[in-house]
Parts: C-alpha cells; sequence; structure tokens
C-alpha cells in the first residue's frame, strides 16, 4: 500500500512538472490552475489504474497449477464509474497441484484453496470436497478426514449447485492419494 502512494504521487508529481513546462514554454499564456488540475489527474488516474490491474498483477504471480476458479466483479456505489466498467475486488483460487483424493473414497478430494481480496492479505484453507453429495468442509485446527473417509471436527456445508470452486475441485484430476 505505501509503494501505490508513493507511486500516485510520483505521477503527480510528474504530471504536475509537465504541466509547469507547458505553462512556462506558452509564455505564461496558460492559466495558473493548469499545474494542480494536473497533479489530480496524475493521483487519481494513477489511482484508477493501479484498481483495475489489481487482479491482472495478482494473477500473473500465480504459479502454474494454482487457478482462479471465482472472482467477483461488481459496481460500487462510491466507485460510479464501476457501474459502465465492473471492478474485481476479490476472487479465490485452487492449487491443482497436490490435490488429493482420498485413498478408499476417491469422490473425497482435499486441495489448497486461497482467497485474495484488494488490500488485505491472502488467506489459505485447506478444504475437502465431497463431490458425490456436493458439499465441501474447511479443514481448521482439529478436523480431519479419517482413513475410512469420514470428517471428524468440521461440518460439511452444501453450497449452491453452480458453486464454482466445487465444480473445479470435482472437475480436476487428482494428483494422487
Amino acid at each position: 500500500m505505501a509503494l501505490e502512494l508513493i507511486a500516485a504521487l510520483a505521477a503527480a508529481f510528474a504530471l504536475a512538472g509537465i504541466a509547469m513546462l507547458a505553462r512556462r514554454l506558452s509564455g505564461g499564456r496558460m492559466p495558473r490552475w493548469i499545474v494542480p488540475a494536473a497533479a489530480g489527474i496524475g493521483l487519481i488516474g494513477f489511482t484508477i489504474w493501479s484498481e483495475y490491474d489489481w487482479y491482472h498483477r495478482a494473477t500473473a504471480d500465480l504459479p502454474e497449477g494454482v487457478t482462479v476458479v471465482w472472482q467477483d466483479r461488481g459496481a460500487m456505489p462510491l466507485r460510479p464509474w464501476t457501474y459502465l466498467f465492473p471492478l474485481t475486488t476479490h476472487f479465490v483460487a485452487l492449487d491443482r497441484r497436490e490435490m488429493a483424493a482420498h485413498p478408499v473414497r476417491p469422490e473425497l478430494r482435499m486441495a489448497q484453496v486461497y482467497d485474495f481480496g484488494r488490500w488485505r492479505p491472502v488467506q489459505a484453507a485447506l478444504m475437502v470436497f465431497d463431490c458425490a453429495g456436493g458439499r465441501h468442509a474447511l479443514l481448521t485446527a482439529g478436523a480431519e478426514v479419517t482413513a475410512e473417509g469420514t470428517l471428524s471436527g468440521a461440518d460439511w456445508t452444501v453450497p449452491a449447485a453452480d458453486d464454482p470452486v466445487l465444480k473445479a475441485a470435482c472437475g480436476a484430476a487428482p494428483s494422487g492419494g
């Protein structure tokens, strides 16, 4: 966040400097307000670019095998331009590299899921997916899938029928068990 603030200020100073130079080269015929206006345009322009490019920068850094399975693209009242050009501020990625099927119950799959959000740290969670039952569970401390394939220490959640995370986990081939 600090680097983005520094970059926004640098964009503001750069555009203000260009406006000052243009004003000087015009012999002072350009109005004085052009310099702070250019600085404001630099700040706002960089901020909007940074918000819209965040998703592309974040997904470009994902290793091969980690796939975006859901993204939140929406409009926000405090950013009225997002009604015309929706902005991605949150997405979920599934790590297919080490997804594993249960040795006794192959319809159970376990995978790491990452929750990315703008202006907050990435949250990682281990999830188990019951592809036959159309449900999933978050494996927190004390939760496990037993050798027989039963879930203990957590509760199953039944998501919507078109849940993209469940579809991605159950549609991918597990790497092993």
